[in-house]
């Protein structure tokens, strides 16, 4: 632990604060409409410095299809002959309208940095770009607040349209990130964006933006090829990859952020886009509960947590800047997996498309429960 660790340590602070004090924000990966009423977020905010929340098709799925909160306000919107569509975005925004509100003092307090809030475009253009950017266009305008951020998924489709986007002035959440490669490919869309709107005159200091950069997912498909194989290096290889790929990520993010093409924007007042850690819930029950969190504490980070991960840090955490630690281990890590038959780009081509139709699937259900409920 270093020094500025043990001191906040020595302080007694709530872990989750001590990780705020140490240069990460903790996000929430949820949102519920009866936490935003009963004081739930709010106490988040002020008890454990909560920073952020983030939303995606499946959580608005869960949220609206389990909250009896939502009925009285799908009947008069169904009464008002509203499609399923629009009572869906309809929900939605008043959520997230609704918990940004709550975030305006974290973002002003933190200069811009802090207090966004995240709304998906829809799954199904994840292979759009020009449905992503209209649709990204649209419900920037419709969220109408300044710590909004648009989740655009790093598709290949995606990219071009994170250009625009950002070029447009609208703060962007780069979801379903799996590999270092892709995040190349991410960071140069953002730069791209900036600089397409620094030429036409308009100020890009007020834009935000994350990377997120998914975790426990890689580790449970790789894992599972783990499994299948009988050597002895490849069960040492168990829950390393994630980690592995993430550390190395950072090391891109400190690399471009240090670079003559980000100097030249960042002198015009520009944040950079900080890497979020996001899926950071174990699925494994060997693994510890917190280790996603432990790991990958870094100053200029976002780490996005569910709710039970939450609790677990709260209860449990042990908070130092670590992502540094053994670095050459981590590619060591993805050669021994390569070495092993297994290739990290591969994986995350895979975890793209698996994850799209992750989202798109609860998507198409919570549509069909809001219709059935419209009937009513």
């Amino acid at each position: 632990m270093n020094a500025k660790a043990d001191q906040i340590k020595a302080a007694g602070a709530n872990p989750l604060r001590q990780v705020h004090q140490l240069g990460q924000s903790i996000w929430l990966d949820d949102i519920r409409r009866g936490w935003l009423r009963d004081g739930r977020l709010a106490k988040l905010i002020a008890d454990d410095a909560l920073a952020g929340v983030t939303s995606n098709p499946a959580i608005f799925a869960k949220s609206i299809s389990e909250g009896a909160e939502y009925n009285e306000a799908i009947a008069s919107l169904a009464a008002a002959g509203r499609s399923i569509n629009d009572i869906y975005e309809t929900l939605a925004l008043e959520d997230v309208q609704a918990a940004a509100d709550l975030f305006r003092a974290t973002y002003d307090a933190s200069g811009g940095t802090d207090g966004f809030v995240s709304l998906e475009v829809s799954p199904h253009l994840a292979d759009d770009t020009q449905g992503t950017v209209a649709e990204g266009l649209r419900l920037w305008q419709a969220f109408d607040r300044p710590n909004a951020m648009i989740k655009v998924p790093g598709t290949e489709a995606g990219l071009p349209a994170i250009t625009e986007l950002i070029a447009a002035g609208v703060n962007i959440n780069v979801t379903l990130l799996f590999s270092v490669e892709r995040y190349r490919a991410v960071v140069d869309a953002y730069m791209a964006g900036l600089e397409k709107r620094s030429r036409a005159g308009k100020p890009i200091d007020q834009i935000a933006s994350v990377a997120s950069f998914f975790l426990s997912r890689i580790d449970t498909l790789v894992d599972a090829q783990l499994d299948k194989m009988s050597a002895p290096e490849a069960k040492a290889q168990r829950g390393r990859a994630a980690i592995a790929n993430a550390r190395l990520a950072y090391q891109y993010f400190k690399e471009w952020t240090h670079g003559d093409r980000w100097r030249v924007l960042a002198y015009k007042g520009v944040k950079p886009q900080r890497l979020l850690w996001a899926s950071t819930s174990s699925k494994d029950p060997a693994y510890k509960d917190t280790m996603y969190v432990e790991a990958l504490i870094a100053p200029n980070t976002v780490n996005t947590l569910p709710p039970a991960t939450v609790d677990a840090y709260r209860d449990h955490g042990s908070p130092a800047v670590r992502i540094e630690e053994d670095l050459s281990s981590a590619a060591e890590t993805v050669q021994s997996l390569r070495g092993l038959g297994i290739d990290l780009n591969s994986v995350s081509a895979q975890l793209e498309r698996e994850g799209v139709k992750k989202f798109k699937e609860p998507f198409d259900a919570l549509l069909a429960t809001l219709a059935a409920r419209a009937k009513k």
